[in-house]
């Protein structure tokens, strides 16, 4: 392949990435659970928020689990199109050199643009969640281990220390670069999770204003089924 040809099907990789990534994280399957299933607009109750917490409250478990796990999905597929399906495409037309090069930053770059696009789909007016499972879930498939860390941090946060999830979120979340870098010493994965770790610290910004008032919902758990 000369540098032109290479050139090119770097861009169009990045282009894909980068569209992709973000269309797959905007996918708001907490509406359309709530919509379509159980014929509620999570945005209309509880905390008005799309994502699993809120859907525990108004939909119950089963409602919220689905949420989570399809939510959490979001931010495992792209990194693991890029990580897995697109090598194999891109090396067919002869680029190694690129593959293993850039690969790891592109993933970061999938990670990054899915919890953006969880947070701010253009199919809710640019609204969305607050980016926790998707962004938990794109750690795991960067590197399991730091999966298994933030969600350990997650728990001792939100049901061991205390009972409010925001916490256990923003815990987990402060916790995904020192993970992240611990296990694999990568410049790229643990930008990554600086920037989750912002992200996320700033679309929780009105819980903290509410556990500083002592007005922040906890975590119900046997309330519903």
């Amino acid at each position: 392949m000369n540098e032109t040809a290479a050139i090119a099907v770097g861009t169009g990789v990045l282009v894909l990435t980068v569209v992709g990534s973000f269309l797959i994280g905007s996918i708001p399957w907490g509406y359309l659970i709530g919509r379509f299933i159980y014929h509620t607009d999570l945005r209309k109750h509880g905390s008005g928020n799309i994502g699993a917490m809120n859907a525990l409250r108004a939909l119950g478990k089963k409602g919220a689990v689905a949420v989570l796990l399809l939510d959490a999905a979001k931010g495992m597929v792209p990194v693991l199109l890029v990580t897995v399906a697109m090598p194999r495409i891109i090396v067919h037309f002869g680029s190694t050199y690129f593959v293993a090069h850039a690969s790891p930053a592109l993933a970061c770059i999938a990670a990054a643009l899915a919890v953006l696009g969880h947070c701010f789909s253009p199919w809710l007016g640019w609204k969305g969640g607050k980016g926790v499972a998707t962004a938990f879930g794109a750690i795991f498939a960067l590197c399991w281990p730091a999966g298994l860390v933030v969600v350990a941090v997650w728990i001792l946060g939100a049901l061991v220390l205390t009972r409010f999830s925001s916490v256990g979120s923003m815990l987990g979340a402060i916790a995904a670069p020192f993970a992240l870098f611990f296990f694999t010493r990568s410049v790229p994965e643990t930008m990554f999770g600086v920037f989750a770790a912002l992200l996320i610290l700033w679309t929780h910004r009105e819980n903290i204003v509410r556990l500083r008032r002592g007005t922040e919902g906890p975590i119900r758990l046997f309330d519903r089924s």
